[in-house]
């Protein structure tokens, strides 16, 4: 097999240069770089001509290389030496881009001409799979060409695109062995790119103004470029901190269209699910085209050896500006890969982490036609990743502490409360509009000796701490009042216990009751440890406050709560409450407290869920629906004796 420079040498073996003609190569190649840089230049003549002084120049090494050591001076091999250096003078500047490929495909030195068409620098292109820098639809037919070229030896050509910072270059790719004597077969791939051998800005030559034109457009690019991922920043972090209410999933949605929108590409978010990388959502363009593909890309979770999954695992932001594995993002179900689906030439994809915590992986996959991602843009996903993080781990915690909350206030307000025989309850409690710790509000309904047991109560403060000295003193009410029926003694030994207990200072307000029925009537015998007084209401509609006074718990030693002795009727009321509804203020600062009375006054002889529901809707009115503190209600209304 031979190739076209072998065919051309056969056909004129006198022309081939020697090696003392080179002046006049290097006067040659520098008349082809000036014509070149014409505006009529014919790209596909220079191309020609190029070649032609390529082949007699290593026909011309070749016959020297086969003369080497007929002298004893060394000047031969001196001579060999610098034309050596010439000949790779000559191709690195070759006007046209050329690259060198060994039988695998993978590039072994592209010209200079090659790099500055793919908008990389020197060596960027080296080590690198030539498939990898094409359009991926071409990629197969390029490969079985550059099997046909090894195979049969002689000249291919392909048109292709060439996949370059800005986008797709349509060209036309011809594909010729290369021998060289003594050495490892190549083939020489050279580009023939539409624009290629143009002037090099507005008609101006190479080497004139052109390239300070050139560097100011350049810096306004980079300039541009900046504020726009400044802008583009400034808008994620805007998104998050406006979006704290929405959820996670939610969160990311946004997240990943904004990006598809601004960085013109698909967005594919992983998230770790129950010890596995799990799809969470695709964004790409907005078209009805693009719709089956979302749905493909979205069934399909990233598997072990994908992008996705090395970038989880690691840790570490991967950037691939031509994606060489087609598998990179893994096999679309009964199709071919995702990547060759979505087109996609280039890949970030950064973790979305909170200091040692990894949540998933954002992915970005551009299509060809759209360029290829910058190491600036592949920071500004970065930092958008790293933003994500830090929001799905302040969600996270946010929603662990409101768990926590809830299961608190639950444990502290019992949904359903036991029942007493003859007399019937409602109970009801209202969070603060500001904020959700737990609050400090209590109340229970308790089996004691020869009778139930009531209470209620309030510890200051809010927060886990407050959570604490709450649970202690309701079940030390409760734990208590199963062996006394003197509610006074039940509060004096939950003061011990708090007074035990280390809870940050925190004291309790409380008032507890023991209810045995006598005679037809209820007998209520009331202990209050500083807790605000409960209402009686009777049925023909007068109120008073039945007792208040007595020291919080977990303060003194010794506190003698107050107690007081009630004899109750039917249709009688007890209207228990926390300071919460007392301190409720409406909006032009009067407090709730001064019309408590009369507002129960208007209830009298309703049911105990009616008082509750009326009493809670007339709070919120009056204060318009922010309270500051959380409100408990606990009604009592006496019915017939049992039995």
């Amino acid at each position: 097999m031979t190739s076209d420079r072998a065919e051309r040498r056969k056909a004129a073996p006198d022309v081939a240069p020697s090696l003392g003609d080179l002046d006049g190569l290097r006067s040659r190649t520098a008349a082809l770089r000036e014509a070149a840089s014409l505006p009529q230049a014919d790209s596909r003549v220079l191309l020609d001509a190029a070649l032609a002084e390529l082949d007699g120049a290593i026909a011309a090494l070749e016959d020297a290389e086969g003369n080497a050591g007929a002298g004893d001076d060394g000047r031969e091999l001196t001579g060999q030496h610098s034309d050596r250096r010439l000949l790779h003078a000559a191709f690195s500047n070759t006007p046209v881009p050329l690259f060198v490929v060994d039988r695998d495909g993978i590039v072994l030195r592209a010209n200079s001409a090659a790099s500055a068409l793919l908008g990389a620098g020197p060596g960027y292109a080296t080590g690198r799979s030539l498939a990898a820098l094409v359009d991926p639809g071409v990629r197969a037919a390029l490969r079985s060409q550059l099997a046909a070229a090894n195979r049969t030896g002689g000249g291919v050509r392909l048109r292709c695109g060439l996949v370059a910072d800005n986008g797709v270059v349509p060209c036309q790719v011809e594909i010729r062995p290369l021998f060289v004597r003594g050495d490892t077969d190549r083939l020489l791939v050279t580009v023939s790119a539409a624009g290629a051998a143009g002037p090099d800005s507005a008609g101006l030559p190479a080497g004139t103004g052109a390239d300070a034109t050139g560097a100011g457009l350049a810096a306004e690019a980079a300039v541009a470029s900046a504020v726009r991922r400044f802008d583009m920043l400034a808008a994620s972090a805007r998104q998050l901190l406006e979006g704290r209410t929405v959820s996670e999933s939610v969160l990311l949605q946004r997240a990943t269209r904004l990006l598809a929108g601004a960085l013109a590409a698909w967005v594919v978010v992983d998230v770790r699910r129950h010890g596995q990388l799990r799809r969470h959502y695709v964004a790409g363009p907005d078209d009805p085209a693009s719709a089956g593909l979302t749905h493909a890309v979205a069934s399909v979770d990233p598997g072990p050896g994908s992008i996705p999954h090395q970038v989880y695992e690691s840790g570490q932001t991967l950037l691939s500006t031509h994606v060489e594995d087609d598998m990179a993002l893994g096999q679309s179900a009964g199709g071919p890969p995702l990547l060759t689906r979505l087109n996609g030439a280039s890949v970030v994809a950064v973790p979305m982490a909170a200091e040692s915590r990894r949540f998933g992986v954002l992915t970005l996959i551009r299509r060809a036609d759209d360029g290829q991602f910058s190491i600036a843009e592949a920071g500004l996903v970065e930092e958008i990743g790293a933003l994500l993080g830090l929001a799905i781990a302040s969600r996270r915690t946010l929603r662990q502490r409101t768990d926590a909350a809830d299961a608190l206030r639950a444990s502290l307000l019992p949904p359903v409360l036991k029942v007493v025989p003859g007399v019937e309850m409602a109970s009801a409690h209202l969070v603060p509009t500001r904020g959700r710790e737990v609050g400090g509000d209590f109340y229970d309904v308790y089996p004691t000796p020869g009778g139930w047991g009531v209470a209620i109560g309030d510890v200051c403060g809010k927060g886990e701490d407050a959570a604490a000295a709450t649970a202690a003193a309701r079940h030390a009410i409760r734990v208590l009042a199963h062996s006394t029926a003197d509610p006074a003694d039940v509060l004096r030994g939950a003061n011990e216990i708090m007074l035990a207990e280390e809870f940050g200072g925190r004291f309790v307000t409380a008032s507890a009751a023991h209810l045995s029925w006598r005679d037809a009537r209820l007998r209520v015998l009331l202990s209050s440890a500083g807790h605000p007084a409960p209402v009686l209401i009777r049925p023909d509609g007068r109120t008073e406050l039945v007792l208040a006074g007595g020291l919080p718990l977990g303060i003194f030693p010794d506190p003698e709560p107050a107690t007081t002795e009630l004899e109750l009727s039917d249709g009688d009321v007890l209207f228990y409450y926390t300071d919460g509804l007392a301190d409720a203020r409406s909006p032009g600062a009067t407090y709730f407290e001064d019309s408590l009375g009369d507002s129960l006054a208007q209830l009298a002889g309703r049911r105990a869920a009616d008082i509750v529901a009326d009493m809670r809707k007339v709070v919120l009115d009056f204060s318009q629906n922010v309270l500051r503190d959380d409100l408990t209600m606990l009604v009592l209304r006496v019915g017939t004796p049992p039995g």
